[in-house]
């Protein structure tokens, strides 16, 4: 991988070269999330954009920082909301553990969900349109806590683990199809929720110009130890202002490698220590035969449970990080093919039950995803040089370079599952 990317950096540009990288760090976390639900415990969980988009959504409720005037016509009317919110949830497991044997004790649940629902509206209703009435424009949100981003992260695994309990209570008795589309739907709604709710984060309008953990380009040009340590490097010619200007975004990107580099090298290491650990013996063993795990005396759905928070966490964690690197928030970019589907082919084809499979499959897969249409093009105008540019036949291949990514992501799974079935770094088979 050190190699190709160096190659990017010499025949694109180090810019792409390190963004492809940075990327590619992010891809690997979020398949390291994925493969800790299918790989270790055989959970199928079709819901990774949702988990993302929660992950998202905290950057916004941690680091941005409040907008007054939206809270000061509608903040009481929110707050009134969620306690209501928190009552009905208390109400709900009140009856389901004091009325256990109850006849209609679902029923009365159910009843209690739906007649919720117009309650939440006719209380909130009110101060989400004033909210959103507030310079509409440029906010019309609550706005966050003004925090660090980096503190986001943490929030953002912790509201995934959160739902994830929701979910994994709900649908984790199901069989393996059913959790998979139920998953799958959820996510789905999460993320619809997210888009259609701009009194919280703007919905489709975005949320631009969020913090991040590393300087700004503008910043460096006209910091004067910048420009020195650019007139260091290049020693052999001069420093123009189009040098200083590249090198800043370089220099920018570089800080986001360290900082996802060391964030990777650690749940790598804490997922490592679970997976050889007694405990990661016992989830391979749920994994392999549930019932002869459960004739020893596990607690299948416990455990179960347990795996699936602390994969969706890994998976929000990875969805502030996207979110932080690309420095916006935009609900409607969160697609099931870009934020489910290729994360899961990266596991595959990597290798579940491998975390060192899962991030080689990360770094993979978001190579030829993103490199892909630039190699078809070289392809095609390789191919086609004898042709005049307004050719027909031309015109259609360079036409459908986007698509060529579709197609070498499939060539390339389908290779992979005849020859490497297991993927290209399998799981270690532990001998006892």
């Amino acid at each position: 991988m050190g190699f190709l990317l160096l190659i990017v950096g010499i025949l694109q540009s180090w810019g792409v070269a390190f963004s492809i990288l940075n990327l590619c760090l992010i891809s690997a976390v979020m398949s390291m999330g994925v493969n800790i639900q299918w790989g270790f415990a055989g959970l199928i969980n079709f819901g990774v954009m949702g988990f993302l988009a929660i992950g998202g959504l905290a950057t916004i409720l941690v680091s941005v920082p409040p907008v007054i005037e939206s809270w000061n016509v509608g903040g009481l009317g929110i707050i009134f909301s969620l306690l209501f919110l928190i009552f009905i949830i208390f109400l709900c497991l009140f009856i389901n553990k004091r009325f256990s044997n109850a006849k209609y004790k679902y029923q009365i649940i159910f009843l209690i969900v739906v007649l919720t629902i117009p309650a939440v509206k006719l209380i909130s209703g009110p101060s989400i349109k004033l909210i959103e009435s507030i310079n509409p424009a440029a906010q019309g949100y609550l706005g966050g806590l003004g925090l660090p981003i980096i503190l986001s992260w943490f929030v953002g695994g912790i509201m995934s683990a959160a739902i994830a309990y929701v979910i994994g209570k709900i649908c984790l008795g199901l069989r393996s199809d059913y959790l998979a589309i139920s998953t799958l739907l959820i996510s789905g709604i999460i993320v619809s929720v997210i888009k259609h709710e701009e009194w919280l984060s703007r919905g489709v309008k975005n949320v631009i110009g969020l913090k991040r953990p590393a300087p700004y380009e503008v910043n460096l040009q006209n910091s004067e130890w910048f420009i020195k340590m650019i007139e260091t490097i290049r020693f052999w010619g001069p420093t123009t202002k189009d040098i200083i200007i590249s090198s800043s975004g370089i220099f920018v990107k570089l800080c986001f490698t360290v900082i996802f580099s060391i964030t990777l090298l650690i749940l790598l290491y804490l997922s490592e220590r679970a997976v050889n650990s007694p405990w990661g013996r016992m989830m391979r063993a749920i994994r392999d035969n549930e019932t002869a795990a459960k004739a020893m005396g596990k607690n299948i759905v416990k455990q179960q449970l347990n795996i699936f928070m602390i994969g969706s966490a890994i998976i929000g964690f990875a969805g502030a990080m996207l979110v932080t690197y690309d420095g916006l928030f935009t609900p409607s970019s969160y697609q099931p093919l870009r934020y489910t589907f290729l994360i899961w082919v990266m596991v595959l084809l990597g290798g579940s039950g491998n975390n060192y499979g899962s991030i080689l499959g990360g770094f993979v897969v978001w190579f030829i995803w993103i490199e892909s249409a630039p190699i078809a093009l070289f392809i095609i105008n390789f191919c086609t040089f004898f042709l005049e540019y307004n050719n027909p036949i031309k015109l259609h291949l360079i036409e459908s370079v986007p698509y060529f990514r579709y197609l070498m992501m499939g060539v390339g799974l389908l290779l992979v599952m005849r020859y490497k079935p297991e993927g290209l770094l399998p799981e270690k088979k532990i001998s006892f």
